[in-house]
């Protein structure tokens, strides 16, 4: 679990994330939603230790974020930011057997127990078709799903995620949220992601958290959060919403 306690950053006096005071518990899918530069990515990297806070504390399983050594806290909170490094010349294999860097470090051999770790990740994301292609010759979904093989090949408890979703078409959107939905619930993952879409967001998550202007506007389940005036007070835009023909599941549409 991570909670924040005031917690807030700022460059040069200028807050790019208020002080905050929240609690994202294990096991469940949060979602990060709000307009462009509402504080998103900038409370996910706290999270994921890319930055420190400006002011305020944060703690991971109860215990203040600096305390933690740097591979102990890669083996129970793994990050995907939004730039990924580059994969050149990498086979799928190749890039889920990075995640045992936590494990083995740079120079370490792999053992039984590695070998087993990254095929239980690459049978979890169904990307055994995969394992043996150029990392760069696969589709934006299919990167995306051997990245997640790699977080889940870390064997950490946490998943943070910013903004996944951003290169790829709705099917796929569709199938890596859908992944990560079926990880977290079966695999009793973490999940912390920058999501720009609300509907999406709403499908997918189990908990939402909406910034706006640098700071935590309100936070609930999709069905607490899927309200018009709640929807306009996060986007700035008149919103209506309803129920999805099919699922029943809440839809947002912009209210012309």
């Amino acid at each position: 679990m991570f909670e924040l306690r005031g917690a807030g950053f700022a460059i040069a006096d200028r807050p790019l994330l208020a002080a905050t005071d929240l609690t994202l518990e294990g096991g469940r899918v949060h979602g990060l939603i709000g307009h462009n530069g509402s504080g998103k990515s900038t409370l996910l990297k706290l999270l994921a230790r890319q930055q420190p806070a400006s002011r305020g504390e944060l703690h991971f399983a109860g215990r203040p974020l600096a305390s933690w050594g740097q591979r102990e806290f890669a083996r129970r909170v793994a990050y995907l930011p939004q730039q990924l490094p580059a994969t050149e010349n990498l086979l799928g294999r190749e890039l889920v057997a990075m995640g045992r860097y936590p494990w083995r470090g740079l120079l370490g051999r792999h053992t039984r127990e590695d070998a087993a770790a990254i095929e239980r990740a690459i049978a979890a994301t169904h990307t055994e078709a995969f394992a043996d292609r150029l990392v760069d010759t696969l589709s934006g979904g299919e990167r995306q799903r051997v990245w997640l093989a790699m977080l889940l090949a870390q064997g950490s408890d946490f998943l943070l995620l910013d903004e996944p979703l951003a290169a790829l078409d709705i099917a796929h959107q569709v199938e890596v949220l859908a992944l990560i939905r079926e990880l977290s619930q079966t695999l009793g993952l973490g999940v912390v992601i920058v999501l720009h879409d609300v509907n999406m967001a709403a499908r997918y998550c189990d908990h939402l958290v909406a910034l706006h202007g640098g700071r935590v506007l309100t936070r609930g389940t999709p069905a607490e959060l899927m309200d018009e005036v709640t929807l306009e007070a996060i986007y700035g835009i008149p919103m209506r919403v309803m129920a999805h023909p099919a699922s029943q599941h809440p839809v947002a549409l912009v209210h012309a």
